[in-house]
């Protein structure tokens, strides 16, 4: 992974994060308030069709990433750490955990352009038991026939970097040392709905990088210091290579857990996460601006303004779907 303790270009003030929160809750547009710093940001994003788990994804993976540029000179030699989102021990939900198929042609694809090791590495947040959350979960079996090794990232050695971004009153962050073995960090999500934060995505994805020996379960310690504002701190720590998003079948209503399936049938693919993320909210019908965490990232970690992503691919309107919102107060700020 990149050094985390190299310089960072300085993030906004706590308050001007806040700012945009407060814009987003009251029903505005936090465009106003980031976009002289995200008109020189571009980004590449591909959207690709997936009607099912049993079609080639290793196929439609390998040629979104060549869109994107990537292929074998890039990988060839490399240490490829790929994070699926693995929630819930449940194999009959596949709207719930990143699915085994997808995490299998992924690495399949980083195999065939001669990465030096391709393994997977989690930290889930709820369920402790971890050899029984990949047995029922169905990733367990997957990376035992496939060959790939899994990192328990809950109970791995920690490392501690500062806090250089600032978007938490967190003055430091503590992290896997898994991270400084790998050369590439792929977020590989599942595409939902999420009742605190709005939506889960590349970005969210990475509370599940954070040790839970150091921040507990579910990583109670990020949400008291503030779920958008540790997404933001995480993303700019970790520096994630790539961002696959697994929208195949997705989860719409009480998300990340309880929700109800939603066949998508999309994968979508870029190595800037906000622009990858906005791009997954606009399929799912949702407007990434009233996402505070999005319209935070916006000129600090990327872009997410329509003309600055480079859409690859399908068009978005193509496959956009109204994805259900839990109806609650907590979620008013995803509501025009």
């Amino acid at each position: 992974m990149p050094d985390p303790t190299s310089p960072v270009t300085p993030g906004p003030s706590r308050r001007g994060f806040l700012a945009a929160g407060a814009a987003m809750a009251a029903g505005g547009s936090a465009w106003s308030l980031w976009r002289a710093d995200e008109a020189r940001m571009r980004a590449d994003v591909v959207v690709a069709r997936a009607g099912s788990y049993d079609v080639d994804l290793a196929g439609i993976v390998r040629g979104g990433l060549a869109e994107l540029g990537l292929g074998r000179s890039r990988v060839a030699g490399k240490s490829v750490l790929l994070k699926p989102n693995l929630v819930e021990p449940s194999r009959s939900a596949p709207q719930v955990n990143t699915h085994p198929a997808l995490v299998r042609a992924v690495a399949e694809v980083f195999r065939s352009w001669d990465a030096r090791e391709v393994f997977v590495a989690e930290g889930q947040g709820h369920c402790r038991d971890t050899g029984y959350v990949l047995e029922q979960s169905g990733l367990g079996p997957v990376l035992e026939e496939a060959g790939l090794e899994f990192v328990d990232l809950n109970h791995d050695d920690v490392f501690t970097v500062p806090n250089r971004r600032g978007f938490t009153d967190l003055g430091s962050l503590h992290l896997p040392a898994t991270l400084r073995r790998a050369d590439l960090v792929v977020s590989i999500p599942k595409m939902k709905t999420h009742h605190w934060a709005g939506v889960t995505l590349s970005m969210k994805n990475l509370f599940g990088v954070m040790p839970g020996v150091a921040y507990g379960w579910p990583k109670n310690v990020l949400h008291h210091a503030g779920i958008p504002g540790s997404i933001l701190d995480i993303v700019s720590a970790v520096r994630p290579s790539l961002a696959i998003v697994d929208g195949v079948v997705g989860m719409e209503g009480d998300g990340p857990i309880m929700g109800t399936p939603v066949a998508s049938g999309v994968l979508v693919m870029g190595a800037n996460l906000p622009a990858v993320d906005a791009t997954s909210a606009r399929l799912m019908g949702l407007d990434p601006w009233r996402v505070p965490y999005l319209a935070a990232a916006s000129g600090r970690l990327g872009p997410i303004a329509e003309p600055h992503v480079r859409q690859r691919g399908e068009p978005i309107a193509g496959l956009a779907r109204a994805f259900a919102i839990m109806d609650h107060p907590s979620l008013a700020f995803l509501r025009g």
